[in-house]
């Protein structure tokens, strides 16, 4: 079965020509070496960006700060991200992909490890920023470097692995820290992350393969080619919802299962930490569809299902919405390897970065952040189950949306 193509039919733009296709018959196994070191890359990427959490009791009482102060640490973190993320275009387009991703796997080992030597709350956002600065180069050019060297027909599977890493990320961080404390400090913990990207860089750069190319570089007429195409307005709105129903709602949900529904604290800490377990398995699902079927159609049904899911946590209570719980996120991490595989198919090979990095933190911002401070909003209202209910048919919406992709059965020259 031939792999569709997000593009508009007719579309052509002369900076796209003789773009350098994916080659045919390469499958994951093929790259399993890039694939298991770029997997190892992007895990320690998230986990040096939520480790914190789980350390700030202690740090907070090193330090001396207060809770407003710790929340603005990841406020910062975030705003590194955000901008390098958006500027990555124009760093892949001066250095190779494969440069951009070890830069951004030392850097941030070297940021964590000036991190956890920072005896002030100066220092310590300072790092933060550094971190977030560093981990935002990490996913346009290894998201590019993965579709160039396996074939399209196998994105899904590739990117489903790749997407092991955040997920995992999510179990491993509370339980981990709770572990590594019983033998180091909350400084120590973070030195052993640092070390481990700082390592896992400097295995890719000796030894890892793919990359060895430069991203089309963000110009007036990149940006004309992108923001005049209907087919990248969705996928940013798609992704939003997608952010939305994983991350965004994720953030919301131990406060409303605490303030609606009087569960404890720790037993809906718990409950939220069991569920994300089951993602680390079910990412796989996401991909196998994305090849088996469509990556437009895999995204429609994932949206759907989650939102009604999303929906039935907000009108039920009990037992059914315990079970609400457990499978939205299971089946929402299933969006994402379809997503980014569909993400890829705009454009050609050098294109692929400027397309992540242009999409993803307005995505980001709409999803993980605009939604979840509306749904805040109304519940400060005493409107928090419609909050969640609204917010599920959001999502399940935006199923229609992707009916309104329009698809080409050849890749873009």
């Amino acid at each position: 079965m031939k792999k569709e193509v997000l593009i508009d039919k007719n579309f052509r733009c002369s900076s796209f020509k003789n773009a350098d296709l994916p080659k045919p018959g390469s499958s994951p196994g093929t790259h399993l070496w890039l694939l298991l070191v770029l997997t190892g890359i992007f895990f320690f990427n998230f986990i040096a960006r939520i480790i914190p959490a789980p350390l700030m009791p202690m740090i907070e009482t090193e330090l001396g700060i207060t809770h407003a102060q710790a929340g603005s640490i990841f406020l910062i973190l975030s705003a590194g991200y955000f901008v390098s993320l958006i500027s990555s275009g124009f760093i892949a387009s001066r250095i190779f992909h494969k440069t951009a991703i070890v830069l951004s796997s030392v850097v941030l080992g070297v940021a964590v490890l000036a991190t956890s030597m920072s005896g002030n709350l100066t220092g310590f956002r300072l790092g933060m920023l550094i971190m977030g600065a560093a981990a935002g180069l990490y996913l346009p050019s290894a998201i590019a470097t993965l579709t160039d060297r396996i074939d399209s027909r196998n994105w899904g599977k590739a990117i489903a692995v790749h997407e092991l890493a955040p997920n995992l990320a999510f179990v491993v961080a509370p339980l981990g820290a709770e572990m590594l404390l019983e033998f180091f400090s909350w400084r120590g913990v973070m030195k052993l992350v640092a070390a481990c990207a700082i390592v896992l860089g400097m295995c890719f750069a000796r030894w890892g393969k793919g990359g060895q190319f430069s991203g089309q570089k963000p110009d007036v007429k990149s940006f004309q080619c992108l923001f005049g195409k209907p087919s990248f307005w969705l996928m940013t709105g798609l992704f939003s919802l997608g952010i939305c129903s994983t991350l965004g709602l994720y953030t919301m949900l131990p406060l409303y299962l605490v303030t609606e529904h009087g569960i404890s604290r720790p037993w809906a800490n718990s409950l939220l930490t069991l569920s994300r377990i089951s993602t680390i398995g079910t990412v796989f699902l996401g991909g196998w569809a994305a090849d088996r079927f469509s990556a437009r159609q895999t995204m429609g049904g994932i949206l759907l299902i989650t939102g009604t899911l999303t929906v039935l946590i907000g009108m039920t209570s009990g037992a059914w919405m315990i079970v609400a719980v457990f499978l939205q996120p299971m089946l929402a991490v299933c969006f994402f390897p379809a997503g980014f595989a569909a993400l890829s198919m705009i454009g050609p090979p050098q294109f692929r970065n400027i397309a992540i990095s242009l999409s993803i933190p307005g995505a980001f911002l709409i999803g993980g952040g605009a939604i979840p401070a509306g749904m805040g909003m109304m519940a400060d209202a005493g409107h928090f189950s419609a909050a969640v209910v609204l917010t599920g048919l959001l999502i399940g919406g935006g199923s229609l949306l992707t009916l309104l992709l329009k698809s080409n059965r050849t890749p873009p020259t």
